[in-house]
């Protein structure tokens, strides 16, 4: 237990971030639960309807089921790309003995892009007309049957929309996994070496194991972020073709500001919240126990 004064002290310091974090975040958070028991246009009076929103969310709105399943759909081509990816690329670089530096910079690069320009370089990647590098790839190698319009098609646009995004954070994650893979002991590697273990059994026995704590802060990351992904896929295809790339999000958002039925944009925030909430329990509540089942 910390001592009176250095109690002080930490609170002194976590006061600041602590009032920050109530007046951005749980404060909105509050204020939008509020008014998801409301009709309201943002400009006539508010109507008190109770749980009408909700139930219009669960039992009659057709858009949000799909929007809620194409959420899901965005989240795992996500995780895929931006953990998956990650833990082999840091992997493969606790080998390399010269220029890891450079490449961390490199891959970090994209986080830092700026939206826009991401969405404007998936376009002309998946353009059809003119030809853009996929079509164009597809094409040298003697597959261009499989061109097409890829952010038109409605069989393809979600994964389309899904990838960029996942593109853009898997550096980040790298950088962090690399992190914890460089705290893994270089004395217990080599003593399993020396015992004929492959690298294969080192990665799974000896390196994940340690990377448990900082595969759980990625996992968590990464879905948090992949359930309120926005930016990209609206920019990239506003929810069409159809209604085939509508997110929660990206419905919220046209529900507030296209529809101004601010009172149901409310709801479908707080649910993408408790989705959060509820996705990160399950993350916590199944490596705890993958964990218990290893000890």
């Amino acid at each position: 237990m910390l001592p009176g004064r250095n109690r002080r002290a930490a609170a002194v310091f976590l006061l600041p971030p602590l009032l920050v974090y109530l007046a951005t975040v749980a404060f909105p958070i509050g204020e939008s639960l509020f008014l998801s028991f409301f009709q309201w246009d943002g400009i006539t009076r508010m109507k008190f309807i109770g749980l009408d929103n909700y139930r219009q969310l669960l039992t009659i709105d057709s858009t949000f089921r799909s929007a809620a399943v194409h959420s899901l759909v965005y989240l795992a081509v996500n995780l895929v790309i931006q953990l998956g990816g990650a833990l082999l690329v840091a992997n493969a670089l606790t080998y390399l003995r010269r220029g890891q530096d450079t490449l961390r910079v490199l891959y970090l690069l994209p986080a830092v892009l700026s939206t826009v320009a991401i969405a404007l370089l998936f376009q002309r990647v998946y353009s059809a007309e003119p030809e853009g590098v996929i079509n164009q790839v597809l094409g040298a190698v003697g597959l261009g049957d499989l061109s097409r319009p890829w952010l038109s098609d409605v069989h393809t646009a979600l994964v389309a929309v899904s990838v960029p995004e996942g593109w853009r954070f898997m550096g980040l994650y790298t950088v962090i996994l690399l992190a914890g893979l460089l705290t893994v002991p270089r004395e217990v590697e080599e003593a399993a070496r020396l015992d004929g273990a492959s690298e294969t059994r080192i990665f799974f026995q000896i390196r994940l194991p340690h990377l448990r704590p900082v595969w759980l802060t990625t996992l968590v990351m990464a879905t948090t972020y992949g359930l309120r992904g926005f930016d990209v896929p609206y920019l990239l295809t506003n929810g069409g073709p159809g209604v085939s790339t509508e997110l929660l999000t990206t419905y919220m958002y046209k529900t507030a500001f296209t529809s101004t039925d601010y009172g149901y944009s409310s709801a479908i925030s707080v649910f993408i919240v408790a989705e959060c909430v509820v996705a990160v329990g399950i993350i916590v509540a199944l490596l705890r126990r993958r964990g218990e089942a290893l000890l």
